[in-house]
C-alpha cells in the first residue's frame, strides 16, 4: 500500500471512529507501528489530525469524546500487565468497587480466578463482562454520562454507593503530575470515585506511565490518599511521594 493510500485509509477510519490508537490502526491497516507513526506525523503537519495520549483524532474532532471500545485498546499491553499485578492485592471474599476505566475493566476480566468476589460498579462494560461469569455483581444505576457513554453517574449513583462499604476500590485516572496529584477530565466521574474512595478500606490506583507528567481539568486526589499505586515503570525517581513501598510494578 502506498503512503498516500495509507493516509487516506487512516483518515477514513478516523471519520468513522473519531479517535484511534496506534495499536488500533496497526491492526486495521496491517502495517508496522513505525509506519503508522510516520504517517500520523505527516498528517499532523498538514493540519489534518491531532495526536495525543498514544492516539490520534481528526483535527476538526476536538472536543469529541473517546469511546470506551477505543480507550480499552490504548496501551492495552501495559494495562493488562497492571491488571494482573493488581489482582495480587485482592483476596477471596472481597467486596470491590470498580470504576469505569479501561484498566478496571481488565481487572474485571481476571476476577473469575478469585473466589467469592462481590463487585459494585458504575461501568456498563464491567457489568456486561461479569454477566458471563458466576460472580456477584451490583450495578449502581444512575444516568448514562453525556461525556463518557460507558459509565453511570449522577445523584442516584452516588446515593447507591454511599450505602455500601467495600474492602477495596480499584480505579484509574487520566493524569498524574510529579507532586502525585491525579486528575480526570469528567467531573461527574470524579464525584463517583470520591465516594468509592471514602467507602473503601484499601485504595488501589492503576495508572500506566503514559499518564505521568500530565494534568487534566478536575483534581481527584493525591498519592498520599491511596494504599497502592500499580504501574508499569519504577516511579520512585519521578514522584515526590516519600512512600515507595506503595508502588506495585508489573
Amino acid at each position: 500500500m502506498y503512503k498516500c493510500e495509507r493516509e487516506d485509509e487512516i483518515l477514513a477510519l478516523l471519520t468513522e471512529t473519531e479517535y484511534a490508537t496506534v495499536e488500533y490502526l496497526v491492526r486495521k491497516i496491517n502495517i508496522s507501528a513505525s509506519s503508522i507513526r510516520r504517517d500520523l506525523k505527516n498528517l499532523e503537519e498538514r493540519g489534518l489530525v491531532v495526536r495525543s495520549y498514544g492516539g490520534v483524532k481528526l483535527a476538526d474532532a476536538t472536543g469529541k469524546h473517546i469511546p470506551f471500545s477505543l480507550r480499552s485498546h490504548e496501551n492495552s499491553v501495559q494495562k493488562k500487565q497492571i491488571a494482573k499485578a493488581a489482582l495480587g492485592l485482592l483476596h477471596t471474599g472481597d467486596t470491590l468497587f470498580l470504576d469505569g476505566s479501561s484498566s478496571a475493566y481488565f481487572v474485571a476480566e481476571l476476577l473469575p480466578t478469585l473466589g467469592g468476589i462481590t463487585v459494585v460498579t458504575n461501568s456498563i462494560d464491567v457489568i456486561g463482562c461479569l454477566s458471563r461469569y458466576d460472580i456477584k455483581a451490583y450495578c449502581t444505576g444512575g444516568s448514562i454520562s453525556s461525556d463518557n457513554r460507558a459509565v453511570l453517574v449522577g445523584g442516584y449513583t452516588q446515593d447507591f454507593l454511599r450505602n455500601i462499604h467495600a474492602d477495596a476500590v480499584v480505579f484509574s485516572v487520566q493524569a498524574v503530575n510529579a507532586d502525585g496529584n491525579f486528575f480526570d477530565c469528567y467531573s461527574e466521574e470524579v464525584a463517583v470515585r470520591n465516594i468509592m474512595m471514602q467507602n473503601a478500606r484499601r485504595k488501589i490506583l492503576l495508572c500506566d506511565s503514559s499518564k505521568w507528567d500530565k494534568t487534566s481539568t478536575f483534581y481527584q486526589a493525591n498519592l498520599h490518599d491511596v494504599d497502592y499505586f500499580v504501574t508499569d515503570r519504577d516511579p520512585s525517581h519521578f514522584f515526590t511521594d516519600p512512600t515507595p513501598e506503595k508502588y506495585i510494578l508489573t
